[in-house]
């Protein structure tokens, strides 16, 4: 899953590609962090996806970022976060 228009977000890389457990190829994770129960299995649907995607936009995972500069933004500025959030979401509806 991938964002074409430019978001902040610490679970979203620079590049619009979502960081989300459920989306990980299915089976253990090398790195030990992720529950094999967390990822990809082929009874998900697109609700179950969705609705992960939603709860994770409005709760960050800042402890497995896919953006760091923004991880650090949310922990330590909310109020700079929140201000760089709306400037995306303003050129997004620019962009319509």
């Amino acid at each position: 899953m991938k964002f074409l228009t430019e978001i902040w977000h610490p679970n979203i890389d620079k590049n619009g590609n979502v960081c989300i457990s459920i989306l990980h190829e299915p089976g253990d994770d090398r790195f030990g962090y992720e529950k094999a129960s967390e990822r990809w299995l082929p009874v998900h649907t697109v609700e179950t996806i969705l609705i992960s995607v939603i709860s994770m936009l409005a709760d960050p995972n800042d402890e497995s970022p896919a953006n760091v500069d923004a991880a650090k933004e949310w922990r330590q500025n909310y109020q700079n976060f929140k201000r760089r959030v709306a400037q995306c979401a303003r050129k997004s509806q620019e962009m319509e």
